[in-house]
């Protein structure tokens, strides 16, 4: 095992004497390109190209000597330090950090960044941080190679946003880019880069924030507002405690595509956004949509509305983590299993199309659930009841994908 491991931020500032003094008596260094041509690594020592850093931490271990791990921006920070400290490893380092590259991609935008959702895109993660900048209006992005600026750009389709491109910081080749994120799918990006992804109003309260990222706590209390939230009036299926159940058996959380087929008022779409996850609305109806919009301007949430009708209109949407069907009936809860979204939640007036829907989602692999929900709205002066709604809440779950 290495006698001792440094891991060395570095952001293009000239090294601290406690970086030099390290490099200096390494006999095993690792880092990228650029950080093996510094003046600083010793030329007698071994280098590691730093590609897996499974694979360096593997020879890491293996060296008998000093090793130092060189890294851009903050070590710590979605870097290097938590694989190196992984149990099956066995190794104990010392971090000298360096400003995180996001902090710097800020600082070059000029822009706070205390409010910012910070997102690591892979390609096994691009999609679920395609869905943060969906549903926020600040996010970093710390790309990699194939889930970089032209891919954020190519899954955004339909939505808008600014992208700020900030490539290869701290090096004689830095470059800031500000353009559409459409634009971005035409031009060839270099490695590494962050990408600050910004629409609709970023807005903090008097005095600034208290919390980094998005509040959780931002906006009235309860998972399902009241119907005068969303101007009354909210029809069959949309009661507040149908509301509830449907969001308790779905759980839209951040990183999440929901689905709200059948909109209606908003008021689902805008309570799954209000959660953290990325919505698209959709709904037949032009006076629909146009509530559902008010109802997301309103309380301050994003989401994308999709005019159509289910199920034709779903064949060309991205696909879904979860999906509510407010409307369309069998047919469209059949389309929507076709496409395996992790949980499905409907409703139904009947008990014959409760069977028939949960029939079909039985087939389609789904573990069904089926539950008589009956609310009574009562007037607390006279009590006396004001209101009643009765729906078959059927939720199906994959079995393969229950988180």
């Amino acid at each position: 095992m290495a006698d001792r491991v440094t891991v060395i931020g570095w952001d293009g500032s000239p090294l601290t004497a406690a970086a030099r003094s390290a490099l200096g008596a390494a006999t095993l260094v690792a880092g990228a390109a650029h950080h093996l041509a510094l003046p600083e690594v010793p030329p007698a020592a071994e280098r590691i190209r730093l590609g897996s850093v499974s694979l360096a931490a593997r020879r890491i271990a293996g060296h008998r000597g000093t090793a130092v791990v060189l890294a851009d921006g903050d070590p710590g920070f979605f870097g290097v330090v938590r694989t190196l400290r992984a149990p099956e490893f066995g190794l104990e380092v010392e971090v000298v950090p360096a400003v995180s590259s996001v902090a710097t991609a800020f600082a070059r935008a000029g822009m706070p960044w205390d409010d910012a959702e910070v997102v690591v895109a892979h390609r096994r993660t691009l999609r679920r941080a395609v869905n943060v900048c969906r549903a926020h209006p600040k996010v970093a992005v710390l790309t990699s190679p194939g889930a970089g600026p032209a891919e954020l750009g190519l899954l955004l389709e339909g939505v808008h946003r600014t992208f700020v491109v900030c490539e290869e910081l701290g090096t004689d080749r830095e470059r800031v880019s500000v353009l559409t994120s459409d634009k971005a799918v035409d031009h060839t990006w270099r490695d590494p880069n962050v990408v600050i992804v910004i629409g609709g109003p970023v807005t903090v309260g008097d005095g600034g924030g208290w919390l980094a990222g998005r509040d959780p706590a931002a906006g009235p209390r309860g998972w399902a507002l009241p119907a005068e939230a969303y101007g009354g009036d909210l029809g069959e299926g949309e009661s507040d405690l149908l509301r509830v159940a449907q969001l308790a058996r779905l759980g839209p959380r951040v990183g999440d595509l929901v689905w709200d087929i059948g909109c209606g008022s908003g008021a689902f779409a805008t309570e799954a956004a209000r959660a953290g996850a990325a919505v698209l609305a959709v709904d037949h109806d032009l006076h629909a949509c146009a509530r559902t919009d008010a109802a997301a301007r309103r309380h301050g949430v994003q989401l994308q509305i999709v005019r159509g009708t289910a199920p034709h209109v779903l064949e060309n949407l991205p696909e879904p983590d979860v999906v509510r069907v407010g409307g369309g009936g069998a047919a469209v809860v059949s389309a929507v299993a076709d496409r395996r979204p992790q949980r499905i939640v409907t409703h139904a007036a009947t008990r014959d199309t409760a069977e028939r829907v949960g029939r079909d989602l039985t087939e389609h692999g789904y573990l069904v659930e089926c539950a008589l929900v009956q609310s009574v709205q009562l007037d607390t002066r006279r009590w006396t009841e004001t209101e009643r709604s009765v729906a078959f809440l059927l939720s199906g779950v994959l079995p393969d994908r229950r988180t």
